[in-house]
Parts: C-alpha cells; structure tokens; sequence
C-alpha cells in the first residue's frame, strides 16, 4: 500500500500512512443492518450501500476514538441514572 512511496518520508510516517489507509478503504460493521458494508464516500461521511444510511465518522475510520469514549460516557451515564 505505502510502496508508492519508495524509501522516502521515513518508516514510521510509512508505517502511520498504511494504518490510515487500511482503514479507510476497509468495509466497516454496519449497525443499523447488521453488515460489514459501511464505506467511505468522502473524508468523514460513510454510506452503507444495502440499506442506504450515511453516517458522519472520522476521516479514516469510521469511530474516532474520542467518539468512542464519548458512547462510553454516555452509557455509563445512563446507567447510573437507571439505578
């Protein structure tokens, strides 16, 4: 993926470069489906062609990681509100 690149920019910038793009071009899981067909259209917005939902994500990955720690929050919040 990154061998476009030859021996330039350093390995750890290559190394950075092809887990951005692994990711970007992967199939994500799908929640409201229930598949791996979320891809990305553009930078942030992923579509899922089987039941046609778009989804504003991370540029690469679908779930940033402060998104993900936000949903965790969240939960956790709502639990204790329950309780």
């Amino acid at each position: 993926i990154v061998g476009k690149w030859g021996t330039r920019y350093g390995a750890n910038l290559r190394k950075r470069a092809k887990k951005m793009e692994i990711t970007q071009h992967a199939k994500h899981f799908c929640h409201f489906c229930g598949k791996y067909s979320f891809k990305r259209t553009a930078a942030g917005i992923w579509n899922c062609k089987p039941c046609g939902k778009t989804q504003a994500g991370g540029c690469w990955s679908l779930h940033t990681p402060s998104s993900t720690t936000v949903r965790a929050t969240i939960r956790r919040l709502r639990e204790a509100q329950e309780v």
